[in-house]
């Protein structure tokens, strides 16, 4: 059984889309033991408490240090142990002694193709503002490992997703999270669930076909 706690920093859709998962048996194996959330009024702690699933607020502001949240949300993180940690829309950059601890055992979900629109300063909404503004006709979202680069992780999956006229950075939002992210996620918990991928040389490999 693969025991994950999930990362949110807003409404929780992809904690959503694994929860349904679940549910649907399209991810199987799998137990969230908690959500955790730098944000106090984050949806995903509603949605956490709808499914009986511990929340929990820890956020850099309760700290005078961003070391002291470092060493503290990592402490946290130890003592709940999980298998794998999903950074489901998570804005807060994973202290290192985190990533060294849980090495290939974080995975994060980007909306875009990286390498294009990644790295410091694009989240959220930004990501969707700079695709239009660039005027590219093709953008999506990526699932990766995370190592102790921004957005530089190997690569589990990603999906294209097609820019279209008149979109608004809203807009285009929505369509990346219903046809890339809420599919990609789902996909790479069960597929580290059951053992079909795995990190070897810095690269992601796939062990026994899909």
């Amino acid at each position: 059984m693969l025991r994950i706690v999930v990362c949110v920093s807003g409404g929780g859709t992809n904690l959503q889309a694994i929860l349904d998962a679940m549910e649907s048996g399209r991810i199987t194996n799998t137990e969230v033991l908690a959500v955790i959330s730098n944000n106090a009024g984050a949806g995903a702690l509603e949605r956490a408490k709808a499914h009986g699933i511990q929340g929990m607020v820890i956020s850099p502001r309760q700290y005078e240090h961003r070391e002291a949240f470092n060493e503290a949300f990592t402490e946290k993180m130890c003592a709940l142990a999980p298998d794998l940690i999903v950074l489901a829309g998570f804005l807060v950059r994973i202290p290192p002694r985190m990533v060294h601890l849980f090495a290939d055992r974080i995975i994060n979900i980007h909306p875009a193709l990286i390498p294009s629109f990644c790295g410091a300063g694009y989240y959220g909404l930004k990501v969707h503002e700079k695709v239009l503004e660039r005027g590219v006709k093709v953008t999506g979202a990526t699932v990766h490992f995370v190592n102790e680069g921004m957005d530089e992780g190997p690569i589990i999956s990603q999906k294209a997703v097609g820019v279209e006229e008149g979109d608004t950075p809203e807009i285009l939002q929505r369509r990346v999270m219903e046809q890339a992210e809420w599919v990609l996620l789902p996909a790479a918990v069960d597929d580290i669930a059951n053992g079909r991928i795995a990190v070897a040389e810095g690269r992601v490999r796939r062990l026994g076909g899909s």
